[in-house]
């Protein structure tokens, strides 16, 4: 990381505040579309966090999204019902229940993508070659400093406080 330097820390501030900016309208341009898919955004991110490690045990689970083993059972039970999650017992370890995601789930991922990846290509198309030369710049840097300072173990479980009964803003 570059040594701290007078203003640093507004630029940052700007930067973050346009991201605002716009994932506020990307989350209003997406908001018809993700009604079609009958999840919740906690059940959402039990699904990219099973899917990115390629299926995980309730209880690493349940320390990933900060949240009790039995929050996350209920999370799991609701997915399970819709058929997009499984679950199975932990061949090493028959005490343990291996959560993996299933086609449907994956089918459910993947119209994520498309719409993200839509909604992404309509805002680049109104950009010239110039903006986008600097968007493409930008992300590339980003997506490398994401590299350095994010893992790429997705059982490594981020800080939280002390497990919730329940997410937040998720009624379910």
């Amino acid at each position: 990381m570059p040594p701290d330097e007078p203003g640093r820390a507004a630029r940052i501030d700007r930067v973050l505040a346009s991201y605002e900016v716009l994932m506020h309208h990307v989350a209003s341009w997406h908001a018809p579309d993700l009604m079609e898919v009958a999840v919740t955004m906690s059940q959402a991110k039990v699904l990219y966090l099973v899917a990115a490690a390629r299926g995980m045990r309730m209880s690493e689970l349940a320390v990933r999204l900060c949240v009790s083993i039995s929050t996350t059972s209920g999370l799991v039970d609701r997915l399970v019902d819709h058929g997009l999650l499984a679950r199975h017992d932990d061949p090493t370890d028959r005490r343990q229940v291996v959560v993996t995601i299933t086609p449907t789930g994956s089918a459910d991922l993947e119209r994520f993508r498309e719409l993200n990846a839509a909604q992404m290509r309509r805002l680049l198309a109104r950009l010239g070659d110039p903006e986008l030369d600097v968007v493409e710049r930008a992300t590339v840097l980003l997506a490398a400093a994401a590299g350095e300072a994010f893992p790429t173990d997705v059982t490594h479980a981020a800080p939280c406080s002390a497990p919730d009964s329940t997410l937040p803003g998720d009624p379910s």
